[in-house]
């Protein structure tokens, strides 16, 4: 029996799901309705009488907090929940693996973003802002922001926050040399303008259409304050003037920040200000999500703690979140974050959780009294080869990961099925990087098989046409400049997929069939993205989870986000700064992937889709990533859950601009 048979067989049998033939991820009965609770925006049902959790109720008492009704804003975030109203209490035990893991984290604070969608990924929802609005010609973007809204100190949060962070921080090319392409209309800078205390509005010369989406994507305007980026750029929109203002030379000399630098351990003010800036560190940086941290990344635990002035509340007024804590445990890869969710060690575990692990996750649900659901992502490639287009250091290598013929080659030299079958289960989708089918942004299901099909004949024929024709006594290509061996080297970050490496060491035996050599090096994540923008990888195994909505999370696509760099850094510094900085590309379909990517900013959705499935067209013929396999749940979309955890969703949306798990709304979860 094929491996892919006997997975259906296995699951359909411990879920009690449909008959082996049926086929699919579908059929394994742990693939639920896709849910979340509901967003009251009718203020006429506002609860009119408020309640808090036990441990603020006690700091009331002592006078170190206000009374609750004082620390809601007058404009709610009223979250029905899924199922029921919540109890008070307990800890949500959770595991990371170190200080590169900050996303771990990021998403469980994602309350901070402007705007945010629903469980599709599909429909906007109010966040920070209440409400918002485009003009009738794209060209200005209003949001109106939550009156009467607090940072967790207790400090009022209003425009001048957010005009704060754009005149003095964003502005401040020390802080934030590249801009945010986001903030520009078809490569057109835009501006922000204070209508008034709770208003904000995005001016731009050109329509500017697709703006309100980018608010809420996880893009680098809309991941909000805690989306912190890991080279210390901010581009959250906003910022708590009031405490960091003090840190900023506009507000006192240089020399005394820097001597300020210097007695904390920093080299400079900017360093300073980044470490300030930054909530993973800094336990005294006010913030605006359900739970703010109390003990820091760089620690064995990882602990965040309800906000006591966060802004929803449920539909009979109990301030949210539920859940007292968060705590993080330390693990020292993802292999023991498995092990400890197989031990039922964590209430809510879905990041580095191992599909491969599937059968003996279930085969221990009873006994350590959790649920197992999974959640199918809508991203073409769950594994992603990225070769480096912009790599200088070996300038032979660096001129074959620039040529499409190339890439094509190594993309028809990959055996996906064997892929499949050794990590997916045989239940995963071999081929390229385009989207779902069903997504209107698809190009069409025959993209997913453009240079995705396993013929290395054909794949030797092109390498010998490009010249590399000559072989070692092993059979391995030659080098044209000096006659060694042509060998590459595959970068896998110790990260969300447990897998990576082993799948990375399978892709160089098959790559040896066509005589090309390659190396695995697997690295610490932070450093594996660092040497990413620095364009210093050669490949790098990622994924494109997020993709699935291009304009939404494009930085897997193409290079257009100077802060991930996985496919050509020096590209996306030149997108990014309108051509002030980095390297313009040579290739006339990269410079083209541009200006459609440019052009959509301004279209409505319809013509917008139709430009999306022209530049997936672009990234498959150009294999500017190389697919694996995907429409799967390897990517954050195997959930351990406990029993007594409620309110949590059969399935959930875990596409990257639903910041998974925060597109179930965890801050209404609560423990039985």
């Amino acid at each position: 029996m094929r491996r892919r048979e006997l997975g259906i067989v296995m699951l359909a049998g411990w879920a009690g799901a449909a008959a082996a033939q049926s086929g699919g991820f579908e059929q394994s009965g742990l693939v639920g309705k896709l849910e979340g609770p509901t967003l009251i925006t009718d203020a006429a049902r506002f609860p009119k009488q408020f309640r808090e959790a036990p441990m603020l109720a006690e700091q009331v008492r002592a006078g170190r907090l206000p009374p609750v009704e004082q620390r809601l804003p007058q404009d709610l975030m009223v979250v029905q929940p899924l199922r029921s109203i919540g109890k008070y209490g307990g800890t949500w035990r959770r595991g990371f693996i170190g200080p590169g893991d900050s996303e771990n984290g990021n998403r469980l604070m994602s309350a901070d973003k402007p705007l945010f969608f629903d469980e599709t990924g599909t429909k906007l929802m109010p966040c920070l802002a209440k409400g918002w609005e485009v003009s009738e010609d794209g060209r200005r973007t209003t949001l109106h922001l939550r009156r009467g809204l607090r940072w967790s100190d207790g400090t009022p949060c209003t425009a001048d926050d957010w005009l704060f962070w754009f005149n003095d921080i964003y502005s401040n090319k020390d802080l934030v040399p590249a801009p945010a392409a986001e903030l520009a209309a078809n490569g057109k800078p835009g501006r922000m303008v204070k209508v008034d205390d709770a208003t904000i509005a995005f001016e731009f010369e050109e329509p500017y259409f697709l703006f309100p989406n980018l608010l809420a994507g996880d893009t680098l305007i809309g991941g909000g304050q805690t989306r912190q980026q890991s080279d210390g750029r901010s581009y959250a929109l906003y910022a708590p003037a009031h405490y960091l203002k003090q840190f900023l030379p506009k507000n006192a000399s240089v020399e005394a920040l820097n001597a300020q630098a210097r007695a904390a351990g920093f080299g400079n003010w900017v360093q300073l200000f980044q470490y300030k800036s930054d909530w993973r560190l800094n336990r005294e940086l006010p913030t605006l999500s359900a739970w703010r941290m109390v003990q820091p990344i760089n620690t064995q635990l990882w602990v965040l703690e309800r906000n006591p002035f966060y802004y929803a509340v449920d539909t009979e007024g109990n301030q949210l979140p539920y859940i007292d804590r968060i705590q993080m445990t330390l693990a020292e890869n993802p292999e023991v974050v498995n092990l400890r969710a197989i031990a039922g060690e964590y209430d809510y575990q879905e990041r580095f959780i191992d599909l491969g692990k599937l059968p003996v996750i279930i085969e221990n649900q009873e006994r350590s009294r959790y649920r197992v659901h999974l959640d199918l992502g809508f991203n073409g490639a769950d594994s992603v080869l990225f070769p480096t287009l912009t790599y200088t250091e070996d300038r032979e290598i660096g001129q074959w990961l620039g040529n499409a013929q190339f890439r094509r080659a190594l993309a028809l030299g990959i055996d996906r099925e064997q892929l499949n079958e050794a990590f997916w289960l045989g239940l995963g989708t071999p081929g390229s990087v385009i989207p779902a089918d069903a997504l209107p942004e698809s190009p069409g299901g025959e993209w997913r098989q453009r240079w995705s099909n396993h013929d290395p004949a054909q794949a030797s024929r092109m390498l010998d046409a490009l010249g590399l024709n000559r072989k070692d006594r092993d059979g391995y290509r030659l080098r044209r400049d000096n006659g060694q061996r042509l060998r590459f080297e595959i970068v896998v970050a110790q990260t969300l997929s447990p897998t990576w490496p082993q799948q990375a060491e399978m892709i160089v035996q098959h790559w040896r069939q066509i005589g090309i050599a390659a190396d695995v090096k697997v690295l610490e994540r932070s450093l594996a993205l660092t040497r990413a923008r620095n364009d210093q990888n050669q490949f790098l195994l990622w994924t494109n989870n997020g993709t699935e909505s291009l304009y939404l999370y494009p930085r897997y696509t193409l290079p257009v986000d100077p802060t991930a760099g996985v496919m050509g850094n020096a590209y996306a510094l030149w997108f990014a700064s309108g051509g002030a900085r980095g390297t313009k590309p040579e290739e006339p379909e990269m410079l083209r992937a541009f200006e459609l990517m440019r052009a959509a900013t301004g279209q409505r959705e319809e013509e917008r889709n139709r430009t999306a499935q022209e530049i997936w067209k672009l990234a498959v013929e150009q294999q500017w990533g190389i697919g694996l396999v995907g429409l799967s749940p390897a990517f954050m979309g195997v959930r351990v859950v406990s029993e007594k955890l409620e309110n949590v969703p059969a399935r959930t949306g875990i596409s990257q601009h639903i910041r998974t798990p925060w597109g179930a709304h965890p801050e209404q979860w609560y423990f039985k």
